[in-house]
């Protein structure tokens, strides 16, 4: 995907995720991050579009600590949270292409700015889903839609950027492979797990797997990223992996 295809998500998801924590208050319980509200939500979703507008913005190569969101009562929480995701958006509209600034995942795009705009819209995109899960108690609740294409990418990042780091706890005493496949777009990714961080290979390696999920890019999306059960008649073969999945993949 191109720099300006992830600037666009991000400025819409952003814009979303601010109006559906209006509507459903900054008080009310987050389901898919227990013991969050929605308060905790935005102050943690506007600190990391701070902490990201920093590296592009003043060309930082070496990491600074997260920053935590300030306690600012519910009037006054919702136009932070825009200010800096609308600063964010700018900033990265108007970032040089050659800009050199910190990264922090194993395998990303092909600049420090194509890095910075995927992994804020895919962090703004699943935190939307959070914010919707929050209206879960109404009526025909589901979450809004995700393009393929775009789910699809946030699959690839997840296998093979952040579970490829040391920190990721996805880990099993003996081999085992996981394959996860987009019904789709068609893209596969075959899932390496042992008692070392993930290895990921895109494709079908032509090995058996253990455990095979299943489903439209965007169910995986959700799926992989803890919003949704990984569950259901996608998921065939050796179920325990898909649990494994669920229990220790939390970013």
């Amino acid at each position: 995907m191109k720099i300006i295809e992830y600037v666009e998500a991000l400025a819409g998801e952003g814009e979303l995720l601010a109006d559906v924590a209006e509507r459903a208050g900054v008080e009310t319980p987050v389901p898919t991050c227990p013991g969050w509200r929605v308060a905790d939500l935005l102050r943690h979703t506007g600190a990391v579009h701070r902490w990201a507008t920093g590296f592009v913005a003043d060309g930082l190569v070496e990491p600074v600590p997260f920053p935590d969101g300030p306690e600012l009562p519910g009037a006054e929480l919702l136009p932070w949270f825009r200010e800096g995701h609308a600063t964010l958006v700018r900033t990265l509209t108007d970032a040089p292409a050659d800009l050199m600034c910190w990264t922090f995942l194993p395998t990303a795009p092909p600049s420090p700015v194509a890095f910075w705009a995927r992994r804020q819209a895919h962090e703004t995109t699943v935190h939307r889903f959070d914010a919707q899960s929050a209206l879960g108690a109404e009526a025909g609740f589901a979450f809004g839609p995700v393009g393929a294409r775009f789910a699809e990418d946030g699959v690839d990042e997840l296998l093979t950027g952040f579970h490829a780091r040391p920190r990721s706890r996805v880990r099993t005493e003996e081999p085992r492979v996981l394959r996860v496949r987009a019904s789709d777009t068609g893209a596969v990714w075959t899932v390496h797990l042992s008692r070392e961080p993930a290895r990921t290979v895109r494709g079908d390696t032509g090995e058996p797997a253990d455990c095979e999920v299943t489903g439209e890019a965007a169910w995986l999306y959700a799926a992989l990223w803890n919003r949704l059960p990984l569950t259901g008649p996608g998921v065939t073969g050796d179920a325990a992996v898909a649990r494994l999945w669920s229990a220790t993949s939390g970013i």
